[in-house]
């Protein structure tokens, strides 16, 4: 895949280099509170972990290319919340339900989409499934809060504007956009969110919208 760095103008990259918006101080912030949750949470992981291998034998994490700080490509985690055979599941589930097209094309996403596990549907809802995001946070792929990691057609939704502002970051596991509606505000608004962050970084915004991110996982808003 093209490093999408090289498509950036050069006064771009000069300004990213191989610092991210917020410098030294947010990467401390990220790993401190990446240690203190792996920490908390690692009896949860290895649950999630075993009931996951035990259901079907797949396997527990899924790896999705996506595209994070100056345009750099990285795996994102997650546990794996759908069957292992879902591009079969998908296809046929899409050709015997022709209706369900035009909302898979146009979202990517199926409200009842049938390739998500008994498991996978409770780990979505309380953004679970997310967790292991901490470990790219440790590895220094993601920010604990930022924008929200895309894919690499997502590139020309963002706009020339937006998009080095997107790239002056590291992704992150939380952000505006989800203390802010998540799936119920449309992707311009996500996009502009992205950018009202990343424009106005501060340490104390990273500590608010991760005190917001907790209520917001606990009532499900935005989620589906």
């Amino acid at each position: 895949m093209q490093n999408q760095a090289d498509t950036l103008p050069r006064e771009v990259r000069r300004h990213t280099g191989d610092r991210p918006v917020g410098g030294g101080i947010k990467r401390f912030f990220d790993l401190a509170v990446a240690v203190i949750f792996l920490v908390v949470l690692s009896p949860t992981f290895l649950l999630i972990a075993a009931i996951i291998k035990a259901s079907d034998g797949g396997p527990v994490l899924y790896r999705h290319r996506r595209i994070g700080f100056c345009g750099r490509g990285f795996d994102c985690l997650k546990f794996r919340t759908m069957t292992p055979d879902s591009d079969r599941v998908l296809q046929e589930y899409l050709k015997d339900n022709p209706e369900l097209r035009a909302e898979w094309a146009a979202t990517q996403k199926l409200r009842r989409d049938p390739r998500v596990t008994a498991l996978g549907i409770v780990l979505r809802k309380l953004s679970i499934d997310e967790l292991p995001q901490l470990l790219n946070v440790l590895r220094g792929d993601m920010s604990i809060v930022g924008p929200r990691p895309i894919v690499e057609k997502e590139v020309s939704r963002y706009g020339p504007e937006s998009i080095r502002h997107y790239y002056r970051v590291r992704p992150g596991l939380t952000g505006l956009w989800q203390v802010s509606g998540r799936n119920d505000v449309s992707y311009e608004t996500r996009v502009a969110l992205d950018t009202t962050y990343v424009r106005n970084w501060s340490l104390r915004n990273d500590f608010i919208i991760v005190l917001r991110t907790i209520p917001t996982v606990l009532s499900s808003r935005g989620t589906y």
